[in-house]
């Protein structure tokens, strides 16, 4: 009779422990971009947005990011970066993803989303940050990937710099916002 007290008492912990660890294995991918402004903590939404997601993290496993900047910051619009490093060379990106657009992620404040070209699907490493709600690109089918969840004081910081138009590059900041490095954040305990 203890034994079967024992295991009806240790099942709920089993069971409990499973859940956990299954939440755990599904839980949304979460990455830290280091800036020279700051750190943006980013949540990336791998059932809304795989595609996207697993080309993103591609490049942040490789260290793609390194060293690139923010080099389009419109304040009240969005800032973009990914793609170039701080003298304005355009990195080489892989072959470019299916657009996912539509895919019930707005471009709202904070919202991260692929950068392209008026191909639909043309994105590749580039990626902008929402500084405002920018609804109308839903309708131009931008497609969004993820959110901040901490350092939107950063996005803000990076949104108010002055810019100009730097070897051919209009609203680039006039001095480098640069991307240290973006990695997963590792779960803590």
């Amino acid at each position: 009779m203890e034994a079967r007290t024992f295991l009806a008492a240790l099942l709920p912990a089993v069971l409990f422990g499973a859940a956990v660890f299954a939440a755990a294995q599904t839980a949304n991918p979460v990455v830290v971009i280091k800036t020279s402004k700051g750190d943006i903590t980013i949540e990336l939404d791998a059932a809304k947005a795989p595609i996207s997601v697993k080309n993103f993290l591609s490049y942040v496993d490789e260290k793609f990011y390194d060293g690139t900047i923010f080099h389009r910051v419109i304040k009240g619009f969005m800032i973009q970066g990914g793609g170039l490093t701080p003298d304005f060379v355009e990195k080489k990106a892989k072959a470019p993803i299916r657009n996912e657009a539509g895919n019930g992620l707005q471009n709202r404040r904070g919202s991260i989303a692929m950068a392209r070209t008026q191909d639909l699907n043309s994105a590749t490493c580039q990626f902008y940050i929402n500084h405002v709600d920018n609804f109308a690109l839903d309708d131009m089918k931008y497609a969004v990937f993820g959110r901040v969840l901490q350092g939107i004081d950063v996005v803000d910081a990076i949104a108010n710099v002055p810019t100009g138009t730097i070897k051919g590059y209009a609203d680039a900041p006039r001095q480098p916002i640069t991307i240290a490095s973006i990695r997963r954040q590792t779960a803590t305990k």
